[in-house]
C-alpha cells in the first residue's frame, strides 16, 4: 500500500474539505480557533504537507457544521470522480 499523503485519494479529500470550508464562509484563521489548533494547521492539510486523522477528520467537519458521516459518505462516493458538493 502506498503512502496516503500524495495520493489521488488525499488530494480529492483535501479539495473536499476546502470546498466545505470555503461554501461555509470560514476562513483558515476561524477554522483553528474553533480548532484551538494553529492557522498553519489548516494551511498544511489544505496544502497536503500533513494527514489528517479520523479524529481530526470528524472535529473539522463539526468546526465547519457539517455531519461527519454524510461528508465521509460524500467522499467515498466520489471515488474516481471529481469533488462533489457536500451534503448538509
Amino acid at each position: 500500500m502506498q503512502k496516503s499523503l500524495r495520493s489521488a485519494q488525499h488530494a480529492r479529500l483535501i479539495e473536499l474539505l476546502v470546498a466545505v470550508r470555503q461554501k461555509s464562509g470560514i476562513r483558515q484563521h476561524a477554522l483553528a480557533k474553533k480548532l484551538g489548533r494553529p492557522q498553519s494547521f489548516i494551511a498544511k492539510y489544505e496544502g497536503g504537507e500533513r494527514r489528517i486523522d479520523v479524529v481530526e477528520f470528524v472535529a473539522i467537519a463539526q468546526a465547519l457544521g457539517v455531519d461527519p458521516l454524510k461528508l465521509f459518505r460524500d467522499f467515498l462516493s466520489a471515488r474516481g470522480s471529481a469533488p462533489k458538493q457536500p451534503r448538509r
